[in-house]
């Protein structure tokens, strides 16, 4: 037993490697990855000697001393070509991870293709050596049976023989898998998965967690069990005394007992490694997520469930620190874009002018502006209002650059339609190749000479309210979107006689498109009965009475589009 313990403290001393793959390999530190497997299979092996030679199956019918000294000479030789097998095996099957690991260690670039195989052999050397592990032990199991049977050993001895080395190398198999597994994901496989993403290296065997755990149970139960039923009955009358049989079967059962406790917490703190440290990663990295911390990264080592778990975790934690970074920047946005919206709402004498802006997302489309002439000659204001085809930061950046147009245009001397003909041209060569186009209604009104001209650009109708006649009219005409054909001859249209109460209301169609709960839509019917109702109020209180109705008939729906508004009403 203190062989045992010590073989365990010398490979746990000598396994010791730097856990941060970013740091620089000393010469040692590459020998003892590259030798790892190897001394991780040898150590299983060692294991298996010291159970064959100290535990396993003490008591029963033994063969003769003759044929004792025999099998131990022909066990050397067997053990002999059993390691030299083992070691030219490995150093031929590990040939792409050494590479990659010098490679590694020279700070050289290894082949995508080479990285890809070693990659693969890695993840499946575990199962590999456990198989042939096995194979050669079932293969000595045969070979020894048949050495005893050939020098007139009776047969019990020949199948306890056979058995000895039989569930020998069940225990091997099972702790050269777990041990391995251990290696592999403890400390070599950061090298060459350091951004995770085990689970979709292809051409891999990937075993699920419960056949694991079946794996651990038979190493624990069903090996043991077995082990004490075939002791029971290979102690056979006749061949031995039977107080001599009683007290090796004592002692055998106590030592097997010891072994097996060994070996079971052995294994079992294998599996608690492979198991309980990347789940207790996975749950600090989404502990770190609620709590907004999207930096942390899961250590992913293995391609099982649990690894597949930690490299949705990863791209979770990237995919909301992207979204993350894109909502803060679509805040700046709409800061950015809020404050290209007027400020307030101009004041102009014989005008009461009021506008309001409802996005569906932090930015969006539509545009309205005040534009206010004041020279000797004249004292206008003009009025835009426009809908960005989509919404969000493209429909947002061109609507900066619609306004930026405009604005320097109308600084410039020009009618309404020529001035909304040179901010088309200078939109058409910005984005024809985009698919993108902006509808506008862009109004100029005079509030000395009561009268106004506007140009419909592919947009809805303004509504135009008489309260004296109690008579809705659309400022309507032909015309198309900005920045769809830079040749659009464009028309203004005019109207005169403006006077005290009428109403002109602008909007886009977010508003009598919106629905509400039931999909049913505003439509423009409530509109008119809005204006109509409000209209001895000012244009401010009629667009609240608007903006009101509206969220009244959402019901907590949803808006799927932007909502821009204008109330103009003439006054003395």
């Amino acid at each position: 037993m203190a062989r045992l313990w010590r073989s365990l403290l010398a490979v746990k001393n000598f396994l010791s490697i730097p856990n941060d793959p970013s740091q620089s390999l000393t010469r040692f530190d590459l020998i003892r990855l590259k030798n790892w497997m190897l001394i991780g299979i040898f150590f299983a092996n060692t294991v298996a000697k010291i159970l064959m030679d100290n535990f396993l199956f003490r008591g029963g019918p033994l063969p003769s001393a003759e044929s004792l000294q025999l099998q131990s000479t022909i066990a050397d030789i067997f053990r002999v070509f059993f390691g030299l097998g083992i070691i030219v095996f490995v150093f031929i099957y590990e040939r792409p991870i050494r590479r990659t690991l010098n490679d590694i260690f020279r700070n050289r670039t290894t082949s995508h293709e080479t990285i890809e195989t070693a990659r693969r052999r890695l993840l499946n050397e575990p199962f590999y050596m456990m198989a042939l592990n096995l194979c050669l032990w079932i293969f000595a199991a045969f070979f020894f049976a048949y050495i005893f049977k050939s020098f007139g050993e009776p047969r019990p001895v020949v199948f306890r023989i056979f058995l000895i080395s039989l569930n020998t190398g069940l225990i091997t198999a099972v702790m050269c898998f777990f041990l391995l597994e251990h290696v592999s994901q403890r400390h070599i496989s950061r090298f060459f998965f350091p951004e995770g993403g085990l689970y979709n290296t292809s051409k891999t065997i990937r075993i699920r967690i419960v056949i694991r755990f079946l794996a651990l149970l038979f190493a624990c139960n069903i090996i043991p069990l077995l082990s004490f039923i075939q002791l029971s009955y290979l102690s056979e009358p006749g061949l031995q005394d039977t107080g001599v049989v009683l007290q090796e079967m004592r002692t055998a059962i106590l030592t097997n007992s010891i072994f097996f406790i060994v070996v079971g917490l052995s294994v079992t703190q294998f599996v608690i490694a492979n198991f309980a440290v990347p789940l207790r990663e996975i749950i600090q990295a989404l502990k770190d997520i609620r709590s907004g911390n999207f930096d942390r990264k899961v250590i992913v080592r293995s391609n099982d469930e649990i690894g597949y778990t930690g490299d949705v975790v990863n791209e979770m934690a990237t995919g909301l620190k992207e979204r993350d970074q894109m909502r803060q920047s679509l805040f700046l946005a709409r800061e950015v874009q809020q404050n290209l919206l007027p400020a307030a709402n101009p004041q102009i004498e014989g005008l009461d002018i009021a506008g309001s802006s409802i996005y569906c997302d932090e930015t969006g489309g539509d545009y309205y502006d005040f534009i206010i002439k004041d020279t000797d000659q004249d004292a206008q204001i003009s009025i835009a209002i426009g809908d960005v085809s989509g919404h969000g930061i493209s429909s947002a950046l061109l609507m900066a650059a619609v306004r930026s147009s405009l604005r320097q245009r109308t600084s410039l001397p020009g009618s309404t339609a020529e001035i909304i003909s040179d901010v088309n041209r200078q939109l058409v060569a910005d984005v024809e190749d985009s698919g993108q186009f902006v509808t506008m209604f862009y109004v100029t009104l005079d509030p000395i000479k009561k009268h106004l001209q506007y140009v419909r650009a592919g947009h809805d109708p303004a509504i135009f309210y008489d309260p004296n006649t109690d008579a809705f009219e659309e400022l309507g005409g032909t015309g198309m979107a900005l920045g769809v054909d830079k040749n659009w001859n464009v028309k203004a249209h005019t109207k005169t006689a403006l006077r005290n109460g009428h109403i002109i209301f602008l909007s886009t169609d977010g508003i009598w498109e919106a629905r509400n709960l039931q999909g049913e839509m505003f439509g423009k019917e409530p509109i008119y009965d809005i204006i109509r109702n409000n209209s001895s109020l000012s244009a401010n209180e009629i667009l609240n009475a608007m903006i009101e109705s509206l969220k009244s008939f959402q019901q907590g729906a949803k808006i799927e589009d932007d909502i821009t508004l204008v109330i103009i009403k003439i006054c003395d």
